[in-house]
Parts: structure tokens; sequence; C-alpha cells
């Protein structure tokens, strides 16, 4: 966001537990003052970051986390040039190894259930927007019953990562502004103002489309993320965004 935070507002430890912070948002919440709520994936819905475990597969994993940890603090200004210079250490990966990641590895974050089902039960729309991949997002997609979403597609040739990605009728990559974007143009074809929407998420990529939102979520954040979002949730499962909402 581009103004200066406000001082945190803690909640009290009576009837909330420690770890959920405020700032600038006035009780009560009702979740049917929102129509829309926008989700970032990795380390957000689910518990890893894709790019890095499919890079574990192929012995790359510390390198490709570098490059990772520092784009979502927003050490990297080039969000995009990241994210290629991960995929082409991916090279070589095979589709089995994007299996396993899936299969094994990946985990659905606690309360994210609890919160994609209470928000559609209020009658919202839920999008999910990811710098991600397809291989990963259709899938989180069709388990939590998302109806919008958009993320990066792998390139393979004969069952094995190429190191590219491929471009796509909207773009070439998802990254913080085509986040905003999407968020932005689902709302318009909603029908809503940018203002009805919720947007949730972890890193540098998320600020853009948090800026826009009526209420921004920072889910177990990157400090800069933590600091300019309206909710900070620090501890505890993602359902805890119930706990200031009906």
């Amino acid at each position: 966001m581009t103004q200066a935070a406000p001082p945190p507002a803690v909640l009290p430890a009576i009837g909330h537990a420690p770890g959920l912070v405020l700032r600038g948002v006035k009780l009560p919440l009702r979740l049917r003052d929102f129509g829309l709520i926008a989700f970032d994936m990795d380390s957000t819905l689910i518990n890893i970051e894709c790019v890095d475990e499919i890079a574990a597969m192929v012995g790359r994993k510390d390198a490709v986390a570098a490059i990772t940890g520092a784009a979502m603090r927003g050490e990297i200004a080039d969000y995009k040039a990241s994210l290629r210079a991960r995929v082409a250490l991916l090279a070589g990966a095979r589709l089995q190894d994007l299996e396993a990641v899936y299969q094994q590895r990946l985990r659905l974050n606690p309360g994210v259930p609890e919160l994609v089902q209470a928000c559609k039960a209020a009658g919202m729309k839920v999008l999910l927007v990811s710098g991600g991949f397809t291989f990963f997002s259709d899938r989180v997609r069709d388990r939590l019953g998302i109806d919008f979403t958009r993320s990066n597609v792998l390139e393979l040739r004969d069952d094995r990562l190429t190191g590219k990605m491929v471009d796509q009728s909207w773009g070439d990559i998802c990254d913080g502004e085509e986040k905003a974007r999407m968020l932005r143009d689902t709302c318009a074809a909603l029908g809503l103002q940018t203002q009805q929407a919720i947007a949730v998420g972890d890193g540098a990529n998320d600020l853009p489309m948090l800026a826009l939102s009526g209420l921004s979520v920072a889910y177990h954040a990157k400090p800069t993320v933590r600091a300019q979002a309206h909710v900070a949730i620090n501890s505890g499962g993602m359902d805890r965004l119930l706990e200031i909402m009906h």
C-alpha cells in the first residue's frame, strides 16, 4: 500500500488469542458486506512453495529457495525475472516429480477449508491468484470449490520440464500487477467495487492486490506485508479471520 500504516491495534486476549493484529479496521466486520475473497496460493492456501519443492526433486532447492525468499521479502524488484530464473533451474524435472510434490508434500494450511466454506456460505465468490503453477492451482481449485483462478503454466516436453513457462492469452507471468488486475477484473465481472473484496497473501508480490482490496489480510506473512495489511494473522490457522468476521 502507498500510505503509511497506522500503529497496530492488537485484539485483547479475552475472547481473541494473541497473534491477530488489526490496523485501521472497525469491528464488527461482516462477510456479507463483501462479495469476493482472493487468495495467494503458495504459503497461503497451501503449506509449501511449489517451485522450491520441485527444485528439491532435482537437487537444486537451495539455489531456488534463496531466490524465492528474496522475492517474497521484496528484495528483488523484478518478480518476473526472478521466477524465470527459478523455473530455468527446474529444467529436467519429470512430470512424476510434480506429482510427488502434490501427493507427498502439499497440504492445505490449517483453517483454509473452513474459511473458504464460510465465505461461500455467505454468498461470496472465491479467487485464487498465484505466481505458482496450474499443475497445483487447478487441483487446489477443485479441492476447495474455488470459482476463478490465474497462475502460470510450466512448459513440458516428453513429460519433463523445459525450464520455461507458456505464455497465456492474458500475458506471460502472473506477478503482483497481474494479481491486482485479475482481482479488479473479477470484481468488475461480478458487479462489485474492489472495496468489496478481501485479499489474502504472504509475500511482496501480493501487495498490489492487498492495496486494491477493501480488507487486506497477511497470513503468516513477510514483515513488509504484515506492516501494510489491515489484518495480520501471525499465529494459528486461516480461519482465525472468522474471529473478527461473522
